[in-house]
């Protein structure tokens, strides 16, 4: 899931300090539309990436799993409800204003509650490449589905 970096804009690097101003660039992945923010591709970090996620009204992140990494969320908008734990089975919803923290490793499906309102939120992830360390996570078989290189194109 390697990040396409022709949709990433670039930063203003500002000697040591690097700025992103009003980025308006979206790319999708999994179900979600991502304001292109700063990461390793524009910024050159090495242990974070942030941007902000909208899910549309009705919409689903299908199960997946952060290998290796952190992800803390702040919800800006809407109403959200993560599926989570082996076989998805544990269940809690998040409104405007709530942090997240996803531990390493952790799957969970992510699910818009409403059917008239998108979630927003603020995403930190402890990986700068943003997408190259995630995989898919059958509910059915509670395992993850390993990507082939292939896929990851």
């Amino acid at each position: 899931m390697a990040a396409d970096s022709s949709v990433i804009p670039p930063a203003e690097d500002l000697d040591g300090i690097h700025v992103l101003r009003g980025s308006e660039t979206c790319r999708g992945w999994n179900g979600i539309r991502y304001k292109a923010g700063i990461s390793g591709v524009n910024v050159g970090a090495h242990h974070l990436s942030m941007n902000v996620a909208t899910i549309p009204p009705g919409g689903v992140a299908a199960a997946h799993i952060h290998v290796d990494f952190e992800v803390m969320l702040y919800i800006l908008a809407g109403r959200v409800r993560h599926e989570y734990g082996p076989g998805l089975t544990q269940v809690v919803e998040n409104t405007a204003g709530d942090f997240i923290f996803i531990e390493p490793g952790v799957p969970h499906e992510v699910f818009n509650v409403s059917d008239t309102d998108p979630v927003v939120a603020v995403v930190a992830r402890s990986d700068a490449s943003e997408w190259e360390h995630i995989v898919s996570y059958d509910r059915d078989t509670a395992q993850p589905i390993h990507p082939t290189t292939k896929d990851r194109a």
